[in-house]
């Protein structure tokens, strides 16, 4: 295999094991391993990690991928060396097999080694993306090898039914089989390569569109991992945005002035800044049973953005608003969420009692840069809900959103007063999923870059 190919199939492999390896760190793996060559595997591996890898957790990826990756190549072309090495003795044994039962029967493992990797290539065994392609790769690999025409033969032979050509196929059958098993074999190792990272994907591809209603406890850890992974691309899209913006605009009037001394060449560039607002956000969630799912999720994606958002409060209530901020930074998030349900949410729901404890326990937190997040159903038992409160906090904020956990048909039934709010928000939204609430964050990162 060219060393082009070698490097297109490991980024690939790598790319499918969530590290991510843009064209241009390829083209410096690429010259990097034009320099170091393959004979060296060590040196390889130490050239092309700092290309490809760029945190502790890829590193740690890259060399388990490396080692799967290459391990396979170390295999392919020993194999090669072997044959090679064979032909050029004219070895005594004769040709190489030429058909599926002849390389069955040979025992030169060299040869069926040299078979399954250019089957696997013809097969496009590369592509494997779940462990349940095995079996398929394993028969595609086996039409590679000329399974069709031994089958044929196989029916000839049961059609004559004769003691000799009952031998003959029981003979076929058994290397069939002996073939078919390496063939998944074989099929399997590419999955490890390949696919295992594109499975993973799919999972938490399937996990994050997962109506959070419907999750269980068995979920939770790895909706834990999958919200961390969310909040890391949501840093690093806006933390690009935000120096992408630091450049600013030409002020052309002002680079001619500071030049005016130099001819009119402009040595010293004067930029446009536009003015940056730091994120602020203020959680206001519902914690009473009906909504402490959703909260969990919210608060957690949150406090995983506290790098982008070094200005968060979270405020909790079912009756009364308590500020649970610190108990989230302090206890760890798993103690400090069984905290707020214990001791915040087993009141009867109180929205209008919520919004008067914010306005005199915690208006100055909403200010011109706040954006005020509402987790909550709106479902007050019939009490007054302070829309006066709700109207002024709103009218101090920069931006109001509401999630809720209930479809938008259910708003303004029974004792909801979603209707009666809405008017007074910036965005009023039914959130179901994570994705659901990847945009959101998304959209208010936005606003403040």
């Amino acid at each position: 295999m060219s060393a082009a190919r070698t490097l297109t199939d490991f980024v690939r492999a790598l790319r499918s094991a969530d590290v991510e390896v843009s064209p241009a760190e390829a083209i410096d793996a690429s010259r990097a391993m034009a320099l170091v060559g393959f004979s060296d595997r060590a040196a390889l591996k130490t050239a092309l990690r700092p290309t490809m890898a760029k945190s502790q957790a890829e590193a740690e990826t890259f060399d388990r991928m490396f080692d799967l990756f290459f391990s396979r190549q170390r295999e392919g072309e020993a194999a090669s060396d072997e044959a090679g090495a064979q032909s050029d003795g004219a070895s005594s044994e004769g040709e190489a097999p030429q058909d599926l039962m002849e390389l069955a029967q040979s025992g030169d493992e060299t040869a069926l080694s040299m078979a399954m990797e250019r089957a696997g290539q013809a097969a496009g065994v590369q592509e494997i993306r779940f462990s349940t392609q095995t079996a398929w790769y394993a028969q595609q690999m086996l039409k590679q090898l000329g399974v069709e025409e031994l089958e044929a033969q196989l029916l000839d032979r049961l059609q004559q039914r004769t003691p000799e050509a009952e031998a003959e196929a029981g003979e076929m059958i058994a290397a069939r089989r002996e073939m078919l098993a390496r063939a998944r074999a074989h099929a399997e190792k590419q999955f490890e390569v390949f696919g295992e990272g594109a499975t993973q994907q799919f999972r938490e591809d399937f996990l994050a569109r997962k109506s959070i209603s419907a999750l269980d406890r068995s979920d939770h850890d790895r909706m834990k991992a999958l919200i961390a992974k969310v909040a890391k691309k949501l840093a690093t899209k806006h933390a690009r945005r935000r120096r992408k913006q630091n450049t600013g605009q030409l002020d052309v009037r002002r680079t001619l002035r500071r030049n005016a001394g130099l001819g009119g060449v402009p040595f010293e560039l004067s930029w446009k800044q536009v003015k940056k607002e730091r994120a602020k956000i203020v959680c206001l969630t519902d914690v009473s049973g009906s909504v402490a799912r959703h909260v969990r999720f919210l608060l957690l994606l949150a406090h995983s953005l506290r790098d982008v958002i070094p200005d968060f409060s979270a405020l909790a209530f079912s009756g009364r608003l308590m500020d649970v901020t610190d108990w989230l930074d302090t206890a760890g998030f798993e103690g400090a969420m069984e905290r707020i349900l214990r001791e915040v949410g087993m009141s009867s729901t109180d929205y209008g009692q919520a919004l008067s404890d914010l306005k005199t326990q915690h208006w100055p937190l909403i200010d011109r840069r706040t954006t005020l997040i509402i987790l909550g159903d709106g479902r007050s038992n019939y009490g007054d809900p302070r829309l006066d409160i709700f109207q002024e906090a709103t009218a101090r904020a920069k931006r109001t959103i509401w999630l809720s956990p209930e479809s938008e048909p259910l708003w303004g039934t029974g004792d909801s007063e979603l209707p009666r709010y809405r008017p007074h928000c910036s965005a009023m939204r039914h959130v179901a999923t994570l994705r659901d609430l990847e945009r959101v964050f998304d959209e208010v990162l936005a606003s403040y870059t």
